[in-house]
């Protein structure tokens, strides 16, 4: 039951944030910040891709297994980059504790 309701957090705030890479100017001026702005809709979609597929691996363990992965090692990269950039504690944690939460929840689909 924890690891369902741990998905669909996961989840909607993936696709919710996927969606405002398409829709929100602010995310297009975050990523001129940090000269990535060429993958700003390549990480949109791969955030979309990433929480419709932790939605369906509620249904299919193999998709929340790579769906949980994949945003782990997605957000890990968000977080290095904010390491690099030298962003503050606070703007660094949600990459930070989305890496690990996806990580719980890849493990734990595993280990089912």
């Amino acid at each position: 039951m924890l690891l369902k309701i741990l998905t669909i957090i996961s989840a909607a705030s993936f696709i919710y944030y996927g969606i405002s890479f398409f829709t929100n100017s602010g995310m297009e001026e975050e990523f001129r910040r940090y000269n990535l702005d060429k993958f700003r809709k390549f990480i949109g979609v791969l955030q979309l891709l990433g929480g419709s597929g932790l939605l369906a691996g509620l249904f299919w363990q193999p998709g929340l297994i790579i769906s949980s992965g994949g945003l782990a090692l997605l957000m890990l990269v968000g977080f290095g980059v904010r390491v690099k950039m030298k962003d503050g504690l606070l703007a660094s944690m949600p990459s930070f504790i989305f890496m690990l939460l996806n990580s719980y929840i890849c493990f734990a689909a595993i280990c089912r």
